[in-house]
């Protein structure tokens, strides 16, 4: 099937059936019964942090592995299990109230789609989705249907994060003029696609882990379960994995759109997998807490991030492992990933953060240093707002914007050293060639 006209169709859908979110809130029943789909990996936290909202029921489980569904079926044995998401939807259409979708990154849109056709609000993991066609599609559909949504970055909610959008937005550090961001994570493969077959193991449906995307060999040890992330056909990178959490803070602090250009220093593109080190170098339209314009560098691999005299610290300590360091025109500030309080900077030396105004105003809460604690907030914020209560901080209005942004940097990476120029009006590359990247095809499974 075309990825055009799968999404296509969906939009029709979307904009035929416009429901309000409270349609099934305002019924008698008082819980959340959710569905998820993958269970193995991130899928596992996901399933814990929201089964531990007291108001939960998880009826429904999903996985392409039945060892890994078997483990996610012990702890919720009354729960229906499937390996095909598709008939999950369904044959519980109407037994579902939420979906939880925690697979690959290529899965993310079609499974998130399918269930947004039928009403479900969505919890995605991110990034949101694998092409940008269908970031903006999710978006449309979840705008038109009026669902409840939210994509899975965590950190989103944590203290330190909210701390430092305050922080930035109240001027601390006056107009940004440029972010730099890093991970030393290696998402990347820089080595031949591999050859041959292995046979399949009797737990994985090699067909339906593939779902959409092109057809290929299973070869054991090279996609699933752990790889995926590195290769071209499934996930988005290190960018596409670590960037996400990295830049969220940032991008919603500083208020940026889409980016204007973006240029990624890396290796030539091999076909099969991303390059195992990245600096892309996105230039952003100004917004009131930045300069006329904003320069935004990223860099990952081993040895990020590059030494520059931005990312100084005082007393020549160490730089975080991953991290931010917004530059402004008064100050530095570093926000360290994750759970450590961003640090004020100003003519080489740190400075106390007074943060007693937002104490008083109950902007922000008290620290927790739990990570177990801290992230169910995100995941609890989600079943709160499908339950009428409050509303999500991550919806895909959010990050499906985000989302794009970073693909736009995925993208980059297939014309090394080369800026490619983005058109705000046209949605579209000036480069021409690069535009065939923003969508592709779906497979027949």
């Amino acid at each position: 099937m075309n990825k055009r006209e799968f999404l296509k169709s969906a939009a029709i859908l979307s904009s035929a059936t416009v429901l309000p979110t409270s349609v099934w809130m305002n019924s008698d029943h008082k819980r959340l019964r959710t569905a998820h789909i993958g269970v193995g990996g991130m899928g596992m936290e996901d399933l814990k942090a929201i089964a531990s909202h007291d108001s939960v029921d998880v009826v429904a489980l999903c996985d392409v592995d039945s060892d890994r569904l078997a483990v996610a079926h012990k702890l919720h044995p009354n729960a229906r299990i499937f390996s095909d998401y598709r008939t999950l939807l369904k044959e519980m259409k109407n037994e579902v109230d939420a979906v939880v979708v925690s697979t690959p990154d290529h899965t993310h849109a079609p499974a998130s789609m399918m269930a947004m056709e039928m009403d479900k609000p969505v919890y995605c993991q991110k990034p949101l989705t694998h092409h940008v066609s269908e970031a903006r599609a999710m978006n449309k559909m979840a705008k038109d249907k009026r669902l409840i949504t939210q994509m899975g970055i965590q950190v989103h909610s944590f203290y330190d994060y909210k701390l430092a959008t305050l922080l930035i937005r109240s001027g601390i550090i006056g107009k940004v003029k440029t972010v730099r961001a890093w991970s030393p994570k290696n998402w990347g493969y820089d080595g031949p696609a591999p050859e041959g077959s292995d046979a399949v193991p009797k737990n994985l449906d090699w067909n339906l882990w593939l779902g959409t995307a092109p057809e290929r060999p299973y070869k054991e040890g090279a996609y699933h379960p752990g790889n995926w992330r590195k290769v071209l056909d499934y996930g988005c990178g290190t960018l596409g994995d670590m960037g996400v959490h990295i830049f969220d803070t940032p991008y919603n602090a500083l208020e940026l759109d889409i980016p204007t250009t973006i240029k990624n220093k890396c290796r030539k593109p091999t076909g099969f997998g991303f390059p195992e080190e990245n600096t892309v170098t996105y230039k952003f339209p100004g917004t009131r807490h930045t300069a006329k314009t904003l320069k935004w560098v990223w860099y990952d691999g081993v040895n990020a991030p590059k030494k520059h005299k931005d990312l100084k610290l005082p007393n020549n300590e160490k730089l975080p492992d991953q991290g931010a360091m917004f530059i402004g025109e008064k100050g530095k500030l570093l926000l360290p990933h994750f759970m450590e309080l961003p640090r004020l900077i100003v003519k080489g030396e740190y400075k106390e953060l007074d943060i007693s105004a937002f104490e008083k105003s109950g902007e922000i809460g008290e620290p927790v240093r739990n990570y177990t604690e801290e992230g169910k907030k995100h995941y609890h914020q989600f079943v709160d707002a499908c339950l009428g209560n409050g509303i999500c901080s991550a919806p895909f209005s959010y990050s499906a914007r985000l989302t794009e942004t970073i693909l736009l940097g995925v993208i980059a990476g297939r014309f090394p050293n080369k800026k490619l120029h983005w058109n705000s009006e046209t949605l579209t590359f000036d480069e021409d060639e690069a535009n065939q990247f923003l969508d592709g095809m779906y497979r027949e499974f």
